[in-house]
């Protein structure tokens, strides 16, 4: 069933990508990192085959897509960020039934975000499951929306150019990427917390390894 819903996914994003491009892929992230839905390792593996290596171009194409790919995230995640924002708790609970997010999902991010910080909405882009709903708990925290912007395009970057390089080395064969995501997704998980504790460390390192007084 759900190998049927990604080929259909993948019909429709060939169309899209054939007719608008580059646009299609910004377009169709803003509508994933907005809604949580259509993955966008869906998305990305086969925007770096269909755009970049059917086409053969060179690898460093990918690098170049990847800015049409994170503008199109942080549009997406600034949408979700302001109704979080602007709406509260009332207006995302009632949103979130119809895009399938979970109300204990929302409160668990926001538990995470008090713990985290910066730091989450950074590595919680190259999370699965997370980067969708990370933009909920920073607008209801009234997160500074300049400093948001700027962690969410930088950590969108990074995770559609390792997307994009994926489907560009993977060829045709692009649509086994969203099951090799599922498979190393506890070591994404992983990475994304060591990241986040070495953040907090520099963050603090001078207190944290200041001299004690004798």
């Amino acid at each position: 069933m759900f190998a049927e819903i990604e080929i259909r996914i993948l019909n429709s994003l060939q169309i899209i990508f054939d007719q608008f491009g580059w646009l299609g892929v910004s377009g169709m992230l803003v509508f994933e990192n907005a809604t949580g839905l259509t993955p966008s390792e869906l998305i990305l593996g086969l925007a770096g085959w269909m755009l970049i290596s059917a086409h053969q171009l060179p690898f460093a194409t990918v690098f170049i897509g990847g800015l049409y790919a994170a503008i199109g995230s942080s549009l997406g995640a600034s949408i979700a960020y302001w109704v979080s924002r602007l709406g509260g708790r009332p207006l995302v609970n009632r949103i979130g039934r119809f895009v399938r997010i979970d109300p204990q999902e929302i409160h668990k991010a926001e538990l995470q975000f008090q713990r985290w910080g910066t730091g989450l909405v950074f590595f919680g882009r190259v999370i699965p499951m997370v980067r969708t709903i990370v933009s909920i708990p920073a607008g209801l925290a009234r997160m500074p929306y300049l400093r948001f912007l700027a962690w969410t395009f930088a950590g969108a970057y990074i995770w559609c150019s390792i997307l994009l390089s994926a489907g560009f080395f993977l060829g045709n064969e692009y649509h086994l990427l969203s099951g090799y995501v599922r498979q190393y997704f506890p070591f994404a998980l992983a990475a994304a917390g060591l990241g986040i504790i070495a953040i907090i460390v520099w963050r603090n390192r001078h207190r944290i390894f200041r001299p004690k007084m004798v």
